[in-house]
């Protein structure tokens, strides 16, 4: 004959372990959906990541011509760029404004890279060149019209 103490130690047990599979089930259901959910965040984040790289590069100004002549062109500031992809006149500029003291004005810069100052019409594409290295992530322009390095 069974013991009946024995028996429902057995039947305790076993309900114990219903439980425990009940919990490992409903877990293993919310790491499959979470996993599941990754693996679509991650689709989602590789096309988005592609479609920002081909608008990057859509975005990025193309090599010309100017009446048969190169024109020289200034890339934009992005990792693995240094310094030394700009023209020599650009880079002198940013060497200007970067050993100021502070932020500084065009005619400040023209002062430091030997343009004549005095004369309007020659510190204009200074300022030019100034406005050009803004647009293209390599300094920072004030709201008061001062220029200094983006970092």
């Amino acid at each position: 004959m069974l013991d009946p103490e024995l028996l429902e130690r057995i039947t305790a047990r076993r309900a114990e372990l219903d439980e425990i599979e009940e919990q490992l089930v409903k877990q293993l259901t919310e790491v499959r959906a979470e996993r599941d959910e990754l693996a679509f965040a991650e689709r989602v984040l590789e096309r988005m990541t592609g479609q920002l790289a081909e608008e990057r590069a859509a975005a990025r100004p193309m090599p010309g011509q100017v009446a048969g002549r190169a024109v020289m062109l200034i890339p934009h500031r992005e990792p693995g760029v240094a310094e030394d992809a700009l023209p020599w006149d650009y880079q002198r500029i940013i060497a200007a404004v970067r050993q100021a003291a502070g932020p500084v004005m065009a005619r400040e810069v023209g002062e430091v890279v030997g343009v004549d100052i005095s004369v309007k019409a020659k510190l204009e594409p200074l300022r030019s060149k100034l406005v050009r290295l803004v647009d293209r992530g390599w300094l920072r322009k004030l709201p008061d019209g001062r220029f200094t390095t983006r970092l």
